[in-house]
C-alpha cells in the first residue's frame, strides 16, 4: 500500500465526516481538524526498543510485533487542529470551549479515522491493529504501554518540547494516530538527531501553563494532570481539556 492512498483517504475524511464538525443550535465548528501529517516507521525500528527503559516509557511498553505478530511497518499521523479552535484557545486562563470539543468529540473522530484505517489495509489484503482501540491498551504510572508521540517521534512527524507536546511542521496544537500494519511500506526520512531538536526552549509555554507545571527543566506531569481531574473536569464535565501550552506560542502551528 503506498503512503499516498492513506493521505488522500484521509483527507476524505477530514473533509467528509461529520465527525470532524460541530453543529449543535448554539455553538459550530467547522471543521475540528485540518489535514494530516502522515508518515511511516519501520516496525523492527530500535527505538521501539528503547521505549521499554525505565526513563522513557516503561518495561511495560508494548512492541509492535506484540500488537500484532508478524509487524512490519506502524503508520502514524499527526491530526492539526483547525485556526477557529487554536486561534479560540489563545486567550489565557481556561480551555476555550472550542479546545474542550476538540479534545473530546475531536478525539471521537480521531477514533473514527484509526478504525477506518484498519479497514482500509484489510480490505487491501493487510492486517492491521490500531492500539489505542485495543482492549489491551491501558496506563501505568501515567504512562500508556503504546505512545503515540514517541510513535510520532520514531516515524519523523516531529521532536519533544518543553512542555512534551510534540512539534511537527504543522506545530503541536492537535492530535496523535497510529496503527501497526503487517504491509511493508518504505519508512519515513526521521529529518533530526535530538529528541527536542524543533524545540527554542523560548519558555513562552511556561507562561501559559495555568497550574504552573511546566518550567525550563521540563514538564511536572503529575501536576498537569492533577489539574485536569481536580479543577477542569468537575468545571466542564463531561468534557475536559487545556491545550494552553500548545496555543499562543511560536510552536502553535509550525517549527519554531
Amino acid at each position: 500500500m503506498e503512503l499516498k492512498r492513506i493521505k488522500d483517504f484521509m483527507h476524505e475524511l477530514v473533509d467528509g465526516s461529520p465527525l470532524n464538525r460541530v453543529d449543535e443550535e448554539d455553538f459550530k465548528i467547522d471543521k475540528i481538524f485540518d489535514y494530516p501529517l502522515v508518515k511511516v516507521a519501520d516496525a523492527s525500528d530500535p527505538l521501539f526498543e528503547r521505549l521499554k527503559e525505565p526513563e522513557v516509557v516503561g518495561e511495560h511498553y508494548l512492541l509492535p510485533s506484540d500488537w500484532l505478530p508478524g509487524a512490519r511497518s506502524v503508520i502514524s499521523y499527526f491530526l492539526p487542529f483547525s485556526l477557529q479552535v487554536r486561534e479560540a484557545n489563545r486567550v489565557p486562563g481556561w480551555a476555550a470551549r472550542e479546545w474542550l470539543y476538540g479534545r473530546i468529540e475531536g478525539e471521537e473522530f480521531n477514533n473514527s479515522v484509526r478504525q477506518h484505517l484498519v479497514d482500509l489495509v484489510e480490505k487491501a489484503g493487510g492486517r492491521a491493529v490500531a492500539p489505542l482501540l485495543d482492549s489491551r491498551m491501558k496506563v501505568e504510572n501515567l504512562r500508556c504501554n503504546w505512545s503515540e508521540r514517541h510513535v510520532a517521534y520514531i516515524a519523523g512527524l516531529g521532536t519533544f518540547g518543553l512542555s512534551k507536546s510534540m512539534i511537527t511542521e504543522k506545530g503541536s496544537a492537535g492530535r496523535y494516530g497510529s496503527l501497526v500494519v503487517d504491509l511493508e511500506m518504505a519508512p519515513s526520512l526521521r529529518p533530526y538527531k535530538e529528541i527536542d531538536e524543533y524545540c527554542n526552549f523560548c519558555g513562552e509555554c511556561i507562561d501559559r501553563c495555568p497550574p504552573e507545571a511546566i518550567t525550563q527543566e521540563g514538564k511536572d506531569v503529575t501536576a498537569c494532570s492533577r489539574y485536569l481531574k481536580e479543577d477542569v473536569s468537575p468545571r466542564f464535565k463531561p468534557r475536559y481539556g487545556c491545550g494552553k501550552c500548545q496555543t499562543g506560542v511560536p510552536c502553535e502551528e509550525r517549527i519554531p
